[in-house]
Parts: structure tokens; C-alpha cells; sequence
């Protein structure tokens, strides 16, 4: 297969598609896209109307969207175990890799998007909202994860947890009464796929709105 993955390096749903690939070890070439530039936004406009990343293209198949990504790779190489084969077990990775997008995710993008907002535009109301449902995620997945979120093996929704969570220990961190979560942030850390991704967003770091900490901590 010939995959482009058309993304931007500090973007979490990139960072999900990014490590899933290296869970795979597969080829593909990066194609980082800067909205900023007209040439390089109607570019990516022509492969994918909606302009949002990641989106990952082989020959005339387009795939958008981080977890439709990591199932079309689920299907391809099997072997990464992404999405277990087994039906049951297969059901709750999807479960919490849901989860993880829609009440970790989301709700930490808030925080940067309200960061950028110019003074006398802010969303405090959003902003606190955003900040009781982060608590809420937390204290569910702290009961929840084990060795990883579903289990002992590493799955698709491990691929959702760590940029979610690293972006959103930045927002409102994770407290010492979730010690479980902490401990699996820390796995998360230093699994190869993701100190990979880590470190090639280093170097953009500067951008964000939000400063994260040095060394993935």
C-alpha cells in the first residue's frame, strides 16, 4: 500500500492516527498540511472537502477521521491487534475509544480554542463545563484501566488515550486522587509509538496556546 497521511504535528486526532501507524509499522509518507497557506488549503480541500486532519489516502481511497483510520488499519494489519478479533472484547475497545474522543478530547480542544479567543470573546461558562466533564472522564477511566484501558493488550483505544490525556493534563491536570490514571499516563509515555510522536512534535511545541511540559511529563 501506498499511504499518505495528510496531518499537522501538534494535532491530538493526528497524534492518534500517528501512533496506530507505528503500532503497525507502516510505511506511509507524511504530508503535513498548513491551513495557513491558500496553495497548501485547497490542496487538501480537493482530497478532502470537510478540511480536517488526519486523513489518510491510498491511490484513490480517501479514509478521514482518526478511528476510521485505525479500523481501516485494524483490517490491514491485523497483527498490531488494534481492534481485538474477538467480537466482545472488540465492542468495549470501541466503547472507550469513543469515550476518550468525545469526553477527553473534545472537551480539552475547548480549552485551547477558548485560548485563542481574543479578549472580550472568551467562554468562561464553556470553559468550566469543559472542566467538569474532563473530571468526570477521569475518574471513570481511573477505575477502568489496568495494564492499558481495555485489559492487557494495547489497543486502539490506548491510541486515543495518550494524546487526549497528555493535552488535557495540561488544561485542568490530573489529580494525585487518581493515581491509576497517572500511573497509566506514565505507560503511555514511554511506549515506543508515542515517544515517537512526542518527540517529532517537539519541535512545534512553541505554537500551542496551551505550553505543555518538557519530556512528555
Amino acid at each position: 500500500m501506498a499511504l499518505t497521511l495528510y496531518y499537522h504535528p501538534l494535532s491530538s486526532f493526528c497524534w492518534k492516527a500517528l501512533i496506530a501507524l507505528y503500532e503497525c509499522k507502516a510505511e506511509f509518507t507524511p504530508r503535513l498540511v498548513n491551513l495557513g497557506d491558500p496553495e497548501d488549503a485547497a490542496a487538501f480541500k480537493a482530497i478532502w472537502p470537510v478540511r480536517k486532519f488526519p486523513v489518510l489516502q491510498n491511490g484513490d481511497q480517501v479514509t478521514p477521521e482518526s478511528t476510521i483510520i485505525i479500523e481501516y488499519l485494524a483490517q490491514h494489519y491485523p497483527a498490531a491487534k488494534l481492534i481485538p478479533s474477538d467480537p466482545e472484547r472488540a465492542r468495549e475497545v470501541r466503547l472507550w475509544d469513543r469515550v476518550i474522543d468525545m469526553h477527553v478530547h473534545l472537551p480539552m480542544q475547548k480549552f485551547t480554542i477558548d485560548a485563542l479567543r481574543p479578549q472580550g470573546a472568551k467562554d468562561p461558562m464553556g470553559v468550566e463545563s469543559a472542566r467538569e466533564t474532563l473530571r468526570t472522564a477521569y475518574a471513570l477511566l481511573d477505575k477502568q484501566v489496568s495494564t492499558w484501558v481495555v485489559g492487557d493488550e494495547f489497543t486502539m483505544a490506548d491510541c486515543a488515550a495518550f494524546p487526549a490525556l497528555y493535552y488535557a493534563n495540561i488544561a485542568e491536570p490530573i489529580g494525585a486522587e487518581h493515581a491509576s490514571l497517572l500511573a497509566y499516563l506514565e505507560r503511555l509515555r514511554i511506549r515506543p509509538s508515542i515517544a515517537r510522536v512526542f518527540k517529532e512534535a517537539e519541535p512545534y511545541f512553541h505554537m500551542l496556546p496551551l505550553k505543555p511540559k518538557s519530556g512528555g511529563q
